[in-house]
């Protein structure tokens, strides 16, 4: 697998306090974005972040209104600045696991050991990209090899793009990165077959189609110059694009089984409701964490959404709390 760089966080790696209202698992844009939702609504809120967002290896994000173009670690930054502009606490920290209560409310253990209290837990750890094994292309992710045309395509126009194949997605991929370059060529790799269809639409893009095994990326200079087949011949491209296997970071999460899964072509993920809520009581999930195909974009709002609708929750037990207390005692 391919991990994120380690961002550095310069951040308290002890929570001030042992119970909050809401913990937030992960401090990328959704975790952010959530934590900055409970802020506003006055919520005691702890974020645990790792330092390893999913786009830590690109220079620039795109596609976030206003944003276009920002690089990742000054926009986590200045998310992490409103955050505690509201009172939210940020800390460095992994959690190692996540134990839910029969009463909805979660306790936090974080490797060092230590255990902190959420009345709700957000899980907003996002994933892992799982490349092609193939040498050369990892050291070039983020750069010249790419997965995402929407994050990326637009940069790289017009130049001649190289789609390595995956099973999941056949010719998906280089049909689609039509739209940036006229100048496609897909390596089959390790697929053996394709669709009719796909073969008609590949004809009528004039994407070039290879056969064989992608041997290695070959670079100079510090670029990509092209692949090298397994049977030695070299083809020349600018730009790689290649679908990932991601698998979602929920190690922490109890097994996840039956309805709380989804399956995806990319393998399960937790399932979640279109708040966020999961099948685990007072856990939600947002962002990568439940599903590949969450953009910056997407990932702050979903952040931000649940942040808002947890706090609604915890408003309406806490007045059914009071209209109907318990017997003396309890």
């Amino acid at each position: 697998m391919l991990a994120a760089e380690v961002v550095t966080v310069t951040r308290s790696t002890k929570a001030q306090r042992q119970s909050y209202d809401v913990v937030v698992v992960g401090g990328g844009t959704a975790g952010l974005s959530a934590a900055l939702g409970l802020g506003r609504s006055r919520r005691s809120v702890l974020v645990i972040d790792a330092g390893e967002p999913r786009n830590a290896p690109a220079d620039h994000m795109h596609g976030y209104l206003s944003r276009d173009g920002m690089p990742p670690a000054e926009f986590l930054a200045v998310g992490r600045s409103e955050v505690e502009s509201y009172g939210g606490e940020i800390i460095s920290g992994r959690v190692e696991k996540v134990e839910p209560d029969t009463e909805g409310e979660v306790d936090v253990r974080l490797t060092d050991g230590s255990v902190v209290h959420g009345r709700r837990v957000v899980i907003a750890t996002g994933l892992v990209d799982e490349l092609p094994d193939i040498p050369g292309l990892a050291g070039r992710w983020g750069r010249d090899v790419l997965h995402c045309p929407y994050c990326h395509g637009y940069e790289v126009r017009d130049q001649a793009f190289g789609v390595i194949a995956r099973p999941e997605m056949g010719a998906h991929q280089a049909l689609l990165v039509t739209q940036w370059s006229k100048d496609v060529t897909l390596f089959l790799h390790q697929v053996e077959e394709l669709p009719d269809e796909q073969w008609q639409q590949l004809a009528a893009a004039g994407v070039r189609v290879v056969s064989g095994e992608v041997a290695e990326v070959v670079v100079e200079d510090d670029r990509l110059t092209g692949v090298r087949l397994a049977s030695g011949e070299f083809l020349a491209r600018d730009v790689l694009f290649t679908a990932t296997r991601p698998v979602a970071r929920t190690e922490m999460l109890p097994e996840l089984t039956g309805d709380a899964v989804k399956q995806t072509p990319f393998g399960p993920f937790p399932a979640v409701d279109e708040a966020g809520r999961s099948g685990l009581p007072g856990v939600w999930i947002v962002g990568n964490a439940m599903g590949p195909a969450e953009m910056v974009v997407n990932s702050a709002s979903a952040g931000y959404r649940a942040g808002t609708l947890i706090n609604a929750e915890l408003v309406f037990a806490d007045l059914a709390r009071a209209a109907n207390p318990g017997p003396a005692g309890d």
